[in-house]
């Protein structure tokens, strides 16, 4: 706890910028009162003095990725997923539910409880930054061949972002799709698929480190990714489409007021539309607008 964290380590903590340490490493919880750190990257991050992925670096999670490989687990769905008590109680591994596994393994933790007629239903997310950035990379390995940028692209990814600059955002992501090759897909009958592309770009953000949320609820509909930067909000939608651009992902967020909701926070919104093809299997449609 942050307590125990003060009373052992208060030397220690020196020159370590506190709110950075919860951010990587607290957030866990069990239906207590109070959120929990990981206690093996606290302290590789005491002795090696910088923040890192320690926790994900003391094992390989082959048997998770390859399972959610398996069942086409959308990678935008696992920070904002829905479990009941059996969340708790299930430890059959042959028979168990991706949500239960991803709980009992530490991946996701329980963010909110209600109650329900059947129990408790448990909303889960990531714990912290770690967690949520080294699950991503790794998944977005399984999700498509390396290419061997996977890196440098998210650290451009990540500067493009804070520079508001989406003309190049798109540059970026056509490369990277143009490298997947064509043999990959025909062996992954996924590129019909909307989630499939979705999940694809909202790896690379959140394996880039950025504030991502998806499924943001507003007034009028769901948004399917929210990109939160200092001096920018970016919102996209996302669509499949026959060749041609259709311009329907950017007409829903006008129709919709989707960026009604970020308005408080008083940066630039983008409205961002991103439109694939089915044959060409890459961007076929980019439109953006500020409001």
């Amino acid at each position: 706890t942050d307590d125990e964290l003060d009373a052992v380590f208060a030397p220690e903590l020196e020159g370590l910028d506190r709110d950075e340490i919860r951010r990587w490493y607290n957030g866990y919880n069990w239906r207590g009162p109070e959120k929990l750190y990981n206690p093996f990257g606290i302290l590789l991050l005491l002795a090696e003095r910088r923040f890192g992925n320690y926790w994900f670096q003391s094992g390989t999670p082959t048997f998770l990725v390859d399972l959610l490989s398996r069942r086409q687990v959308e990678t935008p769905a696992l920070g904002c997923m829905v479990a009941d008590d059996d969340l708790l109680s299930t430890f059959d591994v042959d028979d168990i539910s991706t949500e239960a596994l991803l709980f009992q393994t530490g991946y996701l933790t329980i963010a909110g409880e209600e109650a329900a007629d059947s129990g408790s239903l448990y909303r889960l997310d990531y714990p912290n930054h770690e967690v949520k950035l080294s699950l991503n990379r790794r998944l977005l390995r399984a999700m498509a061949p390396a290419t061997g940028r996977d890196a440098t692209r998210q650290a451009e990814l990540g500067r493009l972002t804070a520079e508001d600059d989406p003309e190049k955002v798109r540059a970026l992501f056509e490369a990277f799709f143009a490298s997947i090759p064509h043999d990959w897909h025909r062996k992954n009958d996924l590129a019909n698929y909307e989630g499939y592309w979705a999940a694809l770009v909202y790896s690379h953000f959140a394996a880039a480190g950025l504030d991502v949320r998806v499924e943001e609820a507003t007034a009028r509909g769901r948004l399917d990714m929210a990109v939160l930067s200092p001096g920018c909000v970016h919102l996209y939608e996302f669509k499949v489409v026959d060749r041609k651009p259709e311009g329907m992902a950017l007409a829903q967020m006008r129709e919709r007021g989707y960026a009604d909701k970020y308005r408080h926070l008083g940066v630039p919104i983008r409205l961002i539309g991103m439109e694939f093809g089915r044959e060409e299997r890459n961007i076929v449609g980019f439109e953006f607008e500020t409001v």
